[in-house]
């Protein structure tokens, strides 16, 4: 077990995930932030099924940054609920593991 966490989000446009993206690696909250374009989100919102075009934020960190990666993500959103789901990395290369550490303060 490790300290390591994937935070997980989406965002409405490629401009948002990139200022999330760039903001959380700029503040040295993340190591890396891989975005993945356009996947489709089917959802349930206000009673409704949903269905949208999505940008999917992979980011790299450790427990101790999460709280301020989500502050970091409601503060850069637009939307009025999102998504912040945190990960526990279980393991990894030993080099990979020290570069996430190495690249958060």
């Amino acid at each position: 077990m490790t300290d390591k966490v994937l935070v997980l989000t989406t965002a409405g446009s490629r401009s948002e995930a990139q200022k999330i993206a760039q903001a959380v690696v700029e503040r040295r909250l993340a190591a890396c932030v891989n975005s993945i374009p356009q996947i489709q989100s089917v959802y349930r919102w206000e009673g409704r099924i949903e269905s949208a075009e999505e940008y999917l934020l992979l980011i790299k960190t450790t427990k101790g940054h999460v709280a301020e990666i989500q502050s970091t993500i409601e503060e850069l959103h637009s939307y009025e609920l999102p998504e912040c789901l945190v990960i526990s990395v279980e393991g990894g290369s030993a080099e990979y593991l020290k570069w996430i550490d190495d690249s958060v303060t």
